[in-house]
């Protein structure tokens, strides 16, 4: 195997599996850059999109002032373009994280920019739930928290596939992120590949990438498909 490497991709031979410009760090730092901001951003805007649909017109818990609040918040963070949310948001991430260069550094940015796609998406979700479900709910008593399981489990397949799409979108931001030192695959296939002229590191990195995001993708389409048939 090092023959043909050395042979066939020899400045990816060269980089290596370990040290700090390794393929197993940027791959490493790929999936920590990825799940992360996902659970993270994923849960507030999972709240933020439930909140936007409870509290808007004919919600549960209508409250017109909260809902508008909600409403602009998530809209500003989803406008803004994430190269700039990262300068935006650099004395943010240095008061959490201590740094602004580095994998640790990026979470902050992916995580703002993860939470207003997620919500937006999860709001779509669940207004489109059938409301004679949730009508027939609250007429047999239901408690809020009762409502709140009813959304979420009766959305659950359509919310794994939110969940999927938010994923491959967030493999894509983590390439972006080394703007910020953060290194990664995507990172890994600029700097060390097209900047440098290695077309066989820019070609591995991005097969990688690709490798990763449809595994993300079976994965999500069979948790989809198994939860639609239940």
């Amino acid at each position: 195997m090092s023959h043909f490497l050395q042979n066939y991709l020899p400045n990816v031979y060269e980089i290596g599996w370990s040290g700090d410009a390794g393929w197993g760090l940027a791959i490493w730092n790929t999936l920590y850059m990825t799940i992360i901001p996902f659970i993270v951003g994923g849960l507030i805007g999972l709240f933020l999109g439930l909140m936007l649909v409870l509290m808007g017109p004919g919600g549960i818990i209508e409250n017109k002032i909260i809902c508008w609040i909600l409403d602009k918040f998530t809209s500003i963070f989803r406008a803004i373009p994430f190269v700039i949310l990262i300068a935006i948001l650099a004395s943010l991430t240095y008061l959490i994280m201590g740094t602004v260069l580095g994998a640790r550094a990026a979470l902050v940015p992916l995580t703002f920019a993860t939470f207003p796609f997620f919500a937006r998406q999860v709001q779509v979700v669940f207004s489109d739930l059938d409301k004679g479900i949730i009508e027939a709910a609250q007429a047999s008593g239901a408690t809020f928290l009762d409502l709140v399981k009813l959304y979420l489990s009766e959305s659950l397949p359509e919310l794994i596939r939110l969940s999927t799409l938010t994923l491959i979108s967030l493999v894509g931001e983590t390439a972006m992120a080394g703007a910020i030192g953060a290194g990664g695959l995507g990172n890994l296939a600029i700097s060390y590949g097209y900047n440098r002229f290695n077309n066989d590191v820019t070609w591995v990195a991005t097969l990688l990438i690709l490798l990763l995001i449809f595994t993300i993708q079976f994965i999500g389409d069979r948790l989809s498909r198994h939860f639609s048939h239940k």
